[in-house]
């Protein structure tokens, strides 16, 4: 699952449609969650929807270079490059 935080910022827009396209470019399945809403909603949301793996990519972390990666099954969360979570992924 990929979960842009803030829909309508330029920049998040951009990073998650950007990831999007390349996972999708890898033959990954994803679920891109651009909708509106709160973080909590869009959280719980992929919680419910049980995905093992989200990315979250938002305004914060893009200006470190991060994006959240969440492994739901242990709920392990690490920050690694877009470049280092496309690896997980797709490798």
């Amino acid at each position: 699952g990929l979960i842009n935080l803030k829909s309508g910022d330029d920049a998040c827009d951009t990073a998650c449609d950007d990831f999007y396209g390349k996972l999708q470019k890898a033959g990954v399945d994803v679920l891109y969650d651009d909708t509106s809403d709160r973080a909590g909603g869009k959280f719980a949301k992929m919680d419910l929807i049980g995905l093992p793996w989200q990315v979250t990519i938002g305004p914060r972390g893009l200006k470190t270079g991060v994006v959240e990666f969440k492994n739901r099954a242990n709920g392990v969360k690490e920050e690694l490059s877009p470049e280092d979570a496309l690896k997980r992924l797709a490798g």
